[in-house]
């Protein structure tokens, strides 16, 4: 199946907005999603207890911001998605749990510009499975790294595959067994296939190796559920 193109997954989310606002009911296709977002701000405020300014990559509809500023209140938060309409939510919801500044920033995080040695956190829920090649991913976190301060953190939670085709399989049927008794059939087919139309995930174990390639000193894994995984590394 030929994948989708960029604007093709900015409309997408352009659409899903009230989906993707609602943890208990909008995110069922997400395994452990409320214990991933905990882990995640959990793990930040440890690393990073002094931090001032956080960049969510793909921020949706500001989960993940909000879990952090619920543990860190009133950090500068920049917000990046590619749809506009997931931006202006995020940045109502942000907006009103902090007292710092919230950004938003409409673009692709492959070629947006940021400035660099800025950021304490870079959170990045739900997106990096929507990267397509090596050059991709090897570019993007080349890029988060450094627009990393020093002895700063990364969060990645992600739909993930396995480094073997096997165990991808196993995962991906379990993961199906887990949508058609939490949502039914109908559903399950449906997140099949946006899966085969939009995501291509690598390994949690490709992903920790490219961050000691682009530069990290340290590496975590922090939750790992079917083809779900949560995980950080410090600069």
């Amino acid at each position: 199946m030929k994948k989708a193109t960029i604007e093709e997954i900015r409309k997408r989310f352009d659409n899903n907005v009230e989906e993707f606002s609602n943890l208990t009911e909008g995110q069922t296709s997400v395994v452990d999603a409320e214990v991933s977002l905990d882990i995640a701000a959990e793990t930040v405020k440890r690393i990073t207890p002094g931090a001032l300014d956080l960049l969510d990559v793909g921020c949706g509809a500001g989960n993940y911001t909000l879990a952090v500023l619920s543990k860190m209140p009133d950090l500068n938060c920049t917000l990046l998605d590619l749809s506009e309409r997931m931006l202006n939510r995020a940045f109502e919801r942000v907006s009103k749990k902090t007292k710092g500044v919230v950004k938003r920033v409409q673009s692709d995080v492959r070629t947006t510009e940021l400035k660099e040695n800025h950021f304490d956190i870079i959170l990045s829920g739900a997106v990096l499975h929507h990267l397509r090649d090596d050059k991709d991913w090897e570019g993007v976190f080349s890029k988060l790294y450094k627009l990393l301060k020093a002895s700063s953190c990364l969060i990645i939670s992600d739909f993930v595959a396995q480094d073997n085709d096997l165990l991808t399989e196993y995962m991906r049927e379990k993961y199906m067994s887990y949508l058609k008794e939490t949502a039914g059939e109908k559903y399950s087919r449906e997140i099949f296939n946006c899966i085969a139309k939009n995501d291509t995930p690598r390994s949690m174990t490709y992903q920790l190796e490219l961050m000691k390639k682009v530069g990290f000193r340290s590496f975590e894994i922090l939750h790992k559920n079917m083809c779900f995984g949560t995980f950080c590394a410090v600069k």
